[in-house]
């Protein structure tokens, strides 16, 4: 059974720093580009950040880059989001995806499985 479990979540002040973890099993996820995506109350789904593969190349949305990093280890099957400089806007349920993909898409439809999500709490 394919899973994706996301951790690190929880209540920081403004300024200050979480790093999430997405820990993969039941699958080969060192062929899998992962995600990271984000959804806040009454709003959409939004794409925060994604790694290739072998981590070699990734994608950072422009309303976190220069905050938020991403990468991975492989041998682990465990993704990372480390979040800083965070802002009560970041409030959201993090989740973690992986896509069949070589590359990373930012579409949330071109991903396959999803974690459960983690809360992430900005206070200001």
């Amino acid at each position: 059974q394919v899973q994706l479990v996301e951790s690190g979540g929880g209540l920081v002040q403004a300024g200050g720093s979480l790093r999430l973890s997405c820990a993969a099993s039941g699958r080969t996820f060192s062929n899998d580009a992962m995600g990271w995506f984000r959804q806040a109350p009454g709003k959409e789904r939004e794409f925060v950040g994604g790694i290739s593969p072998n981590g070699d190349s990734t994608s950072i949305a422009d309303s976190v880059k220069g905050r938020f990093t991403i990468s991975r280890d492989n041998d682990k099957n465990t993704v990372f989001l480390q979040m800083n400089s965070l802002k009560p806007e970041d409030t959201a349920v993090y989740y973690c995806a992986a896509s069949p993909l070589a590359f990373v898409r930012t579409q949330a439809g071109t991903y396959m499985y999803w974690g459960q999500g983690t809360q992430v709490t900005v206070s200001s």
